[in-house]
């Protein structure tokens, strides 16, 4: 059977979606360390009372700089140059080529009426993103 690659992709796509799957690169390392010299810098200029203003003042504006981080996934899938989208389809074929579907809507019947193939697909599904993106997937309800 040839590699349908749009069907595997509007699989990853529709548990992702049902999922509540969302992605966030790393980047709070970021906004701590800014928290952090901006405190500081307050302490340094104010002492004591500077580093309460600062660290205030430096936590809200790395909150800010982080917000929005996480997306998605169906957006982030859809947004991926084709090598990528590919790599993520062949590793999910990889889980799924057993099976005997026809199109988009009876690989996602098959899989999603199997638990255990379900969640192989979302571990799939995170190690790519783990491994190509060094990004972090978590299941929002």
């Amino acid at each position: 059977m040839p590699v349908h690659i749009d069907d595997v992709m509007r699989l990853v796509c529709h548990i992702s979606e049902v999922e509540k799957l969302q992605i966030a690169v790393k980047s709070s390392a970021k906004g701590a360390l800014l928290a952090g010299a901006i405190a500081f810098a307050g302490g340094m200029v104010g002492g004591p009372p500077g580093i309460a203003v600062g660290g205030a003042f430096g936590g809200l504006l790395g909150a800010w700089m982080t917000s929005g981080q996480f997306k998605p996934l169906p957006q982030i899938i859809m947004e991926l140059p084709p090598n990528q989208q590919l790599t993520l389809s062949n590793d999910v074929h990889n889980i799924v080529r057993h099976l005997d579907w026809s199109d988009a809507a009876q690989l996602i019947a098959l899989v999603m009426g199997n638990d255990i193939l379900k969640q192989q697909v979302m571990s799939a599904i995170s190690a790519f993103f783990i491994k190509q993106l060094n990004a972090e997937v978590r299941h929002f309800d």
